[in-house]
């Protein structure tokens, strides 16, 4: 694969880290220790069309031929800033617009589509609850059916964007019997009586970006609601999956970029022993593994969107760039942060907020345990796709 994009891949790129400088940095660190989200900007991102990479014109989006890679490009620009505003490319797009797009009816794509690209309509996609994370397909969350849709009752938690989305997502059981194969999707109107969101505040990192809990109390929706087949949930879960670990990569890469070039410039400024840091070997041994480490993370995330772009089913390359990257952009934050020294545990430099920032993509959308798991899988045979 030749990694040099196309000029409109580039522009794109550049256009999301200019945006983030200019809208994003000036008041990064005060919304970081204020915990505040700024849904304007979520706006201002979809009237830039930010949202609109994998869908076509005829919504609103941009009718891409690598929508992927442009979406990857941007999340990781965006990352390098903020991993804080990084995380609307999944809640906006990667989640919701893409089970809509695979597995939506035309109706549904028509209404909900045009708000999550245009950023009018805040987005989510809810799997994780109180008592079901990694084991998804222990959810209880039910849905059951009516005469003229469905019941929805249950507990959603650590939901990325609640409470400010307007749309999501939602999987609950309609066979609980069935197990896996008992899980269906809808598309929720969370105006709807009987929702209710609520914020989750006390988060290592993340500030920036809203995170909560969904309460379904006998919360009535219509059977339209229903996104692709009963009991296709789970099948619709894992594709939306292959997708928003890819978004999660690319923006633990951002991070690991930044970790990189913030230990850099501290070790060209600071002087110890009447040399600069970066003179040491021991200096130069931790940048030249942070180095390393990237450049291998972004190469597994870049063909992995490539990939995506060919139509290639590549749940194993998912994987392999989510884990990798992940702990990558770990093992360069916490590297970062001893280059540092003190200042590195303190909040006046950002190395600090990157390696409380870069634990959550050990975590979401599918542990770095997980990862292994399903890497493991393939390597010995148990699994080919």
């Amino acid at each position: 694969m030749d990694f040099k994009w196309s000029e409109e891949l580039e522009s794109m790129r550049k256009m999301a880290y200019d945006f983030a400088v200019k809208n994003v940095k000036p008041t990064m660190e005060e919304d970081e220790k204020e915990h505040k989200y700024r849904p304007e900007l979520v706006k201002k991102m979809g009237d830039q069309g930010m949202f609109g990479c994998i869908a076509p014109e005829q919504y609103g989006g941009l009718g891409l031929e690598e929508r992927n890679l442009a979406a990857t490009l941007m999340a990781t620009e965006f990352a390098r800033v903020s991993p804080s505003w990084g995380l609307p490319f999944n809640v906006q797009m990667n989640g919701p617009q893409n089970v809509l797009l695979k597995f939506g009816n035309e109706e549904q794509k028509e209404k909900y589509l045009p708000g999550l690209i245009a950023g009018t309509s805040g987005g989510c996609f809810a799997i994780t609850e109180p008592n079901s994370g990694s084991d998804v397909a222990s959810m209880r969350t039910t849905a059951t059916e009516t005469g003229d849709g469905y019941v929805l009752n249950g507990t959603k938690t650590w939901i990325s964007g609640v409470p400010f989305v307007g749309t999501g997502i939602v999987y609950a059981m309609t066979d609980k019997a069935a197990k896996h194969k008992g899980m269906s999707a809808f598309v929720v109107d969370f105006s709807t009586p009987g929702i209710t969101q609520r914020p989750i505040t006390t988060k290592l990192g993340l500030h920036c970006s809203p995170t909560g809990e969904i309460f379904f109390e006998e919360a009535k929706i219509p059977k339209s609601a229903l996104v692709g087949k009963p009991g296709q949930g789970f099948q619709i879960c894992m594709t939306m999956l292959n997708f928003t670990r890819l978004s999660s990569a690319a923006r633990a890469v951002g991070v690991a970029q930044s970790c990189i070039e913030e230990a850099c410039k501290y070790a060209n400024e600071r002087e110890q022993f009447g040399q600069p840091l970066g003179q040491f070997q021991m200096i130069q041994e931790q940048i030249g593994r942070m180095s390393v480490e990237h450049e291998a993370s972004k190469l597994l995330v870049l063909r992995c969107a490539w990939q995506k772009d060919q139509g290639l089913n590549n749940t194993l390359e998912t994987s392999m760039a989510k884990y990798y990257a992940a702990e990558s952009a770990n093992f360069c934050a916490s590297e970062a942060v001893k280059i540092f020294g003190s200042y590195g545990f303190s909040s006046e430099y950002p190395v600090e907020r990157f390696l409380r920032d870069a634990k959550s993509y050990q975590i979401v959308e599918g542990t770095s345990n997980i990862q292994k798991m399903i890497i493991a899988q393939f390597a010995l045979g148990y699994r080919k796709s």
